[in-house]
């Protein structure tokens, strides 16, 4: 089972930062950073979406619950304002 404490070092995560992005370049960015990442055999990546007024966290979050390759997600404990994604094997 995976624990909040794994989210530490997401520093050294592959990542991808949103910020000043709108909401349809960025739902090409995710798709392709997700795709890239799965075919690299990359199991966990970081999503900067920024706080704001959510309108990217929920861009993000949409893409990531209808893609097939990923296996789950949730915010950062540490950083509201970034999303860790675990893709499937």
């Amino acid at each position: 089972m995976r624990s909040f404490f794994d989210d530490v070092f997401v520093n050294n995560l592959p990542s991808l930062d949103l910020h000043g992005e709108i909401r349809s370049s960025a739902r090409v960015l995710i798709k392709e950073f997700i795709h890239d990442n799965y075919v690299l055999k990359n199991n966990r990546v970081l999503i900067i979406h920024g706080v704001g007024t959510g309108a990217l966290k929920n861009e993000v979050q949409e893409v990531l619950r209808v893609s097939k390759i990923v296996e789950s997600f949730h915010l950062n404990p540490y950083n509201p304002g970034c999303t860790v994604v675990y893709l499937k094997k």
